[in-house]
């Protein structure tokens, strides 16, 4: 069984102006309580937020919303959600998001989007977390990102000791089955006996 129980979706409050977006929002999130995954998110009821996370819940799954209270009326709280956490900044909720979460998954979205998904490629890279991340490359919205990440790379600003393992979909349907294969325990090779002998 994957070690995958609760996912953490960064995406856009605003619904984007490729419809595909809110398609995707909405097509994963019944992917992940169909699959008894839960849902960890920013909290809003709009945009991509909204949509990711009303398809969990109308589809039975289970969702933790986490917001800060400046933004509650901004991104307008969803209330329906499971649990919702209203924190004092956007720390603690990044924070707690990290850790309610075994894997993070970027959808289409902004500013804070990119710095969420920054954050976590970052903390991966200083080895603070082995918790998979994803970019859910719909319509092909991240292509910039990943064409900067592999310039950094060969610029030599992304060294091979310091390598960020970023998964990528293309397709809502290939997105749970690479973070559990991602999450999965990595095989073990058995020591040949004339090595294990001299020790």
């Amino acid at each position: 069984m994957s070690k995958i129980k609760t996912v953490c979706v960064y995406c856009g409050s605003g619904p984007g102006s490729n419809p595909r977006f809110l398609e995707a929002a909405t097509a994963f999130g019944k992917e992940l309580a169909e699959h008894g995954v839960g849902l960890v998110y920013g909290g809003g009821a709009i945009g991509l937020m909204g949509a990711v996370a009303n398809a969990v819940l109308d589809h039975g799954g289970t969702v933790t919303g986490i917001i800060p209270g400046f933004l509650s009326s901004k991104e307008i709280a969803l209330d329906r959600v499971s649990e919702l956490i209203v924190t004092e900044d956007m720390h603690e909720r990044k924070r707690l998001m990290f850790e309610r979460s075994d894997a993070f998954v970027a959808l289409p979205g902004g500013i804070g989007t990119l710095e969420e998904l920054v954050e976590q490629m970052t903390w991966q890279q200083l080895g603070r977390h082995t918790k998979p991340i994803l970019i859910a490359d719909i319509d092909g919205f991240w292509q910039p990102l990943l064409e900067l990440l592999a310039h950094m790379r060969t610029t030599a600003f992304i060294r091979p000791n310091l390598a960020v393992e970023i998964l990528k979909a293309d397709r809502v349907e290939d997105i749970l089955p690479k973070l559990q294969a991602a999450s999965a325990p990595q095989p073990t090779r058995a020591m040949p006996p004339e090595i294990a002998d001299r020790l």
